[in-house]
Order: C-alpha cells, then structure tokens, then sequence
C-alpha cells in the first residue's frame, strides 16, 4: 500500500516566513517610483497643498485679512447660485453636453481605433491618423472664427449657398435649437481623433496569436472586432468613462465662449452652462468666494459621482472598477 508523504510534524522545526518591509518594496520596484514621481509631484503642488484654499468659499474676503483671517459667513457665497433660479437649468445644460461628449465621443474614438487597425496599409493609417490628430491643437478661437464666418447670416459660408439656391438664409444665432447638434459636433470633430489614440494604443496590446487563431478558425472581421478587440476594449472604456465622469459638472468654456459668445441672451436656453454664467456674472463684479464656492460645488458633485459609477461598476464587473 502506498503511503502519502507527509510534514515533518516535529515541534522543534518552525517554518519561518520574513514579511517583506515597505524599505525593501521600494527598493524592489524603485524603478516604477522613479517614473511615478513627476505624477506625484505635480498632483501634490497643483491638486493637494491648495485644498485648504477652499476655506475661500465660506468667507467674506478681504485683501488685508487674507483668506483665514476673513470673517466666516457659511453657506451664503452658495446663494449665488441658488437664489438666482438658474441652478437647475446651469447644472443640466452642464450635465447633458458632457453625457453627450462623453458617450458619442468615446463611442466614435472606438469605432476610429477599431477600423485604423483593420487597415493593413500604413502608409494610409498613419496619414489617417495624422489629419484626424490636427483637429485637436486648432485653438478655441480659431473654431469660433471659422464657425461664425460660415454661420453668419449676412455673409457666412451657408446663407450664401442657401441665397445662391433661391432658398431662405438661416438666422442661426438667434435660433437656439440648433446649438446643441453644432457644439456637440464641433467638440467630436476636434477631440475625437486624439481621443482614438488611447484606443488604438490598447488595441495593440492585443495579443496577436489571438487574432491569427480566430482567423484559422474562419471568423471574419466583424466577428474578430465583436468578440475579441470590442471585449479587450472594455476594462479601457470603464475606466476612461469613470475619469471623466469626475469633470461631468465642469463645462468646456473655450469652446462655448468662442462659439456662442457670453451675452447672447437668445441663446442661453440652451448654450448656457455654469462657467459661462459665472463668467458673466464676475465680469463686473470680480468675487474670489463665489467663484471658489462654484467650483467646490462643481468637485464635490463630481466626487459623488464617481463614487456612484465605481460603485455600480463594482457590482456588476468588479475586475473593471477602480477601487
């Protein structure tokens, strides 16, 4: 009969495990550390030692006190927001162009880095993405340039093939409703190709002894892209939706300003957005608490929902959450 080998059970012999220090982990990976310090750095001059500046947002300041020593005057700088009636149109104007730049956008920029690497010449998928890449330093102002001398109702681009046509010129400006579809395709047609990069980095991680095996078994390119690269793509979109989530209640202010402009009252319904309306608001009354009680009250939204989205995340895809 085979007997079963067993541990030395004698109480005299200890196994000794040495717990590995935090000394000897960085030592370890100080390689990894030394690439992460410029990261660390910049969050900790730019995103942590100005947090006790938001203190800012609950005082009435003056220069010769300073921040700490100004009198405390609670949540009043926050009625600025509240008491005018506009925060629920501002917060959702705000919300719904980022849902749309976020969910359109990443769904084209997926949709880019998918069919660039479908594409087995390269001399036409490094031109592709070049001039797709240049949208993306073109300068806020130049697109507001641009658009007005194309939607322009005395002398723009389009009133002059409607006129040319015997149709009726477009008075775009003072029509409000068509403000949404042009600064969401505006914003897609500038970020979008920038955006595929990330994409397009992470399809090329995909192993591709993968893909070569689909192939040999008879899959085709759409089954190739729904079952292998779209499925790779996912713990990327997860986690590139989540970071944005974070900035859902900061609006995109170059690109509004220089598009709609701040005092055009006919468009506000729909183009008006909380940075503008700030803007406007401290033009002549420069107020360093409301604009930091703003943005307070633009981050702690943010935090919430995030942590709502990790939190949704988590339970239905735990691999995929953040924390």
């Amino acid at each position: 009969m085979n007997k079963i080998n067993t541990v030395n059970r004698n109480p005299g012999y200890q196994l000794h495990i040495r717990k590995e220090g935090w000394l000897q982990r960085l030592k370890k990976n100080k390689a990894l550390l030394i690439m992460c310090i410029p990261a660390i750095l910049f969050f900790l001059i730019f995103s942590y030692l100005p947090m006790p500046g938001l203190y800012l947002a609950f005082v009435r300041y003056n220069y010769s006190d300073g921040i700490f020593g100004s009198p405390f005057v609670g949540f009043e700088n926050f009625k600025f927001l509240v008491m005018t009636g506009d925060l629920w149109r501002l917060t959702f104007n705000t919300i719904a162009y980022n849902l749309a730049f976020i969910l359109f956008g990443n769904l084209l920029q997926i949709t880019i880095a998918v069919f660039l690497n479908e594409i087995r010449k390269k001399w036409f998928k490094k031109a592709a993405q070049t001039l797709m890449f240049l949208p993306y330093f073109i300068s806020a102002v130049l697109i507001g340039l641009i658009a007005y001398n194309i939607l322009n109702y005395d002398y723009g681009l389009l009133n002059g093939i409607l006129r040319s046509a015997g149709m009726n010129p477009l008075k775009t400006y003072t029509n409000s409703s068509v403000w949404p579809f042009i600064i969401v395709l505006t914003y897609l047609w500038q970020s979008t190709g920038y955006g595929s990069i990330v994409y397009f980095a992470a399809i090329m991680g995909l192993d591709s002894e993968v893909v070569e095996a689909s192939e040999i078994d008879g899959a085709h390119a759409f089954q190739r892209i729904r079952y292998i690269v779209l499925p790779w793509l996912k713990p990327t979109f997860v986690i590139l939706l989540l970071f944005s989530l974070g900035g859902i209640l900061r609006g995109n202010f170059g690109l509004f300003f220089n598009l709609v402009g701040a005092n055009n009252t006919a468009l506000y319904g729909t183009t008006d957005i909380i940075e503008t309306y700030v803007f406007r608001a401290l033009m002549t009354n420069f107020n360093f608490p409301i604009g930091s009680a703003v943005g307070l009250y633009q981050s702690v939204f943010g935090f919430i929902v995030v942590i709502t989205a990790n939190w949704l995340v988590k339970k239905f895809s735990p691999d995929n959450s953040l924390f």
